[in-house]
């Protein structure tokens, strides 16, 4: 039987549990795939605390992103077979060993990109790839911001956005964490546990400011990441790690030159399957060409799960993280 962690009641980390879980065969449109690796992110968190509603409702089988290994094609499916290595970045369901899912959410491992490295970044690499390219086009010259840099989404984006010729700064939290993201393409990196973020923005670049910034922590960064943008710039909310933006009185915009404000998702920016397909390739495309290196820190096994969920929400995680089967 297979097994899978599977959440029943929200909660803390205990509340996933390991138990047997039969994914059926794939019917008309879906695979059966076999999991070699899946990814750790912080939305698989906000699944499992409540944060965010769990699609379908409780109990769920969290988890957001995977690779593996088609065993079986279902009825009407084309381009994939039994054997075909891929990976997928969806909702939940990922925490298992094995499941059947949508083949158009899928996407066929090309041999330059192992299938760790593909678990560890299509969510966290697709994440980076509509925000620098999408949701602001970033152009060499432009200096941007990026919080977290030390995360799976950050030490990516930070990489990525060098290469397309940005002024990067990043904050992390821990001097480790700022050493880490210095070498991952951040031009300047700020601890935020012993600088006030915006006096260094505001130094780094001589009060000119950034076109963008890129914010996944929410509650705690929101006021401050509007004060590090010049007129006209955009903040890109993509997360909220230490809680929800309180209720905001959009005059503020105004008063502070024009600012700019969206609250994307990936699952919008990749929800047709040619923005899913143009997303994985541009990601391959990097990562097989050395552009951006995809660094595994942490391993744990699927079915200490629960561990890894604490150890991200303690901070004591850095980078990518992958669940093994």
């Amino acid at each position: 039987m297979s097994k899978a962690i599977r959440i029943h009641s929200n909660g803390g980390p205990e509340v996933m549990v390991w138990e047997d879980a039969d994914p059926g065969r794939p019917g008309p449109g879906q695979v059966l795939i076999r999991h070699t690796a899946v990814g750790l992110n912080f939305i698989d968190v906000y699944y499992r605390t409540g944060l965010y509603p769990a699609p379908g409702g409780l109990p769920l089988i969290p988890g957001g992103e995977g690779a593996g290994v088609v065993e079986e094609a279902g009825e009407g499916v084309t381009g994939l077979k039994a054997g075909d290595r891929v990976a997928y970045a969806v909702g939940t369901g990922a925490y298992a060993e094995r499941r059947v899912i949508p083949a158009d959410r899928l996407v066929k491992v090309p041999d330059t990109i192992s299938d760790e490295q593909a678990a560890a970044m299509m969510l966290k690499g697709m994440t980076a790839e509509y925000l620098l390219r999408r949701t602001y086009k970033v152009k060499a010259g432009d200096t941007i911001l990026f919080h977290a840099a030390a995360g799976g989404v950050g030490l990516i984006a930070g990489q990525w956005a060098k290469h397309l010729g940005a002024v990067t700064i990043g904050t992390a939290g821990s001097a480790d964490k700022v050493e880490l993201a210095g070498a991952h393409g951040y031009d300047h990196v700020i601890n935020y546990r012993e600088q006030d973020f915006v006096a260094e923005v505001n130094a780094i670049t001589k009060g000119g400011k950034c076109e963008v910034v890129y914010d996944s922590v929410g509650k705690d960064t929101f006021e401050g990441s509007l004060d590090c943008l010049k007129p006209l710039g955009l903040l890109a909310l993509f997360g909220q790690s230490s809680g929800p933006v309180p209720p905001f009185n959009l005059g503020v915009l105004s008063q502070k030159g024009s600012l700019y404000i969206t609250r994307p998702t990936l699952f919008v920016y990749v929800a047709k399957r040619e923005d899913l397909e143009a997303s994985a390739s541009a990601l391959f495309d990097v990562v097989g060409k050395g552009i951006v290196d995809i660094r595994i820190n942490q391993r744990y096994s699927l079915k200490d799960a629960a561990q890894a969920h604490a150890d991200l929400e303690a901070r004591r995680t850095t980078g990518t993280t992958i669940l093994v089967p």
